[in-house]
């Protein structure tokens, strides 16, 4: 196993409530960027804690960023009270980490809510992967943020254009390349805790879709699913409302 790096953070809710949840960022965001999602279990009576990643935001940096170095970290977490996260909630390449942090240790967490995980990211997905982060470090002004996401909430575009200045480009890069393959899908079948997947919309984008989705979850019957409709890869930024229905659903 990686060596782990400690996880900075950030908090939603009352610490001594009853649940306690952590929210696990994609490639090139942040913990910030969860704050929709911190603000709506806030609201529903959990305490959701949302960390940055290595090699983003106040994480350390590292030489390692293969997902398995990326799960080492998580595993490393806990609750403030101690014991086991009632619910992790990851997405995209938080979703695949978190993945194999809950196949290594079933105590890690009670259960898993994944958003659109980044569980195969093969030739074509990988290129759009790429190019979007080339994108993303190339022009960091918030018009264009907002021209490709206009429907996006103003914090949304505010919290991507800090998430991508205080990311490492060198790690987001390597997560690309130490990853070959990128395949988690072993990982997923181990899994015995409850799990469920928020899928983006395939009509829109989604990396979690077609014989990919189909052969996840025809392995493991622990895991389920649901689509956000007309959300692409970042559903509780493209579709909020409708994903925090679904997730304070899956979570009931």
């Amino acid at each position: 196993m990686p060596v782990p790096v400690q996880l900075p953070h950030l908090a939603w809710g009352d610490p001594d409530a009853r649940n306690t949840a952590l929210l696990v960022h994609g490639l090139g965001s942040s913990g910030a960027l969860m704050w929709r999602l911190g603000d709506a279990l806030a609201n529903a009576g959990w305490h959701a804690v949302a960390i940055d990643l290595r090699g983003h935001g106040d994480a350390p940096r590292a030489l390692d960023y293969t997902v398995g170095a990326y799960a080492a970290d998580l595993a490393t977490t806990s609750p403030t009270r101690g014991g086991a996260w009632d619910a992790v909630i990851g997405h995209s390449l938080g979703g695949a980490a978190s993945t194999v942090a809950a196949a290594s240790d079933p105590r890690w967490s009670s259960r898993l809510i994944l958003i659109d995980p980044a569980i195969l990211v093969e030739s074509r997905d990988a290129s759009i992967v790429r190019r979007s982060q080339e994108r993303a470090f190339a022009d960091n002004r918030v018009e264009v943020v907002q021209a490709e996401h206009p429907h996006w909430h103003p914090q949304d575009l505010e919290l991507k254009v800090d998430a991508v200045l205080r990311a490492s480009k060198w790690a987001v890069e390597q997560t690309s390349t130490q990853n070959q393959p990128w395949d988690v899908r072993a990982d997923a079948a181990r899994l015995t805790v409850p799990t469920h997947i928020l899928g983006a919309d395939p009509a829109v984008y989604s990396l979690f879709t077609g014989r990919t989705a189909d052969a996840v979850l025809a392995s493991n019957e622990h895991i389920s699913m649901s689509i956000v409709p007309g959300a692409g890869h970042s559903p509780f930024r493209d579709k909020p409302d409708e994903t925090i229905r679904q997730l304070l659903e899956a979570l009931s």
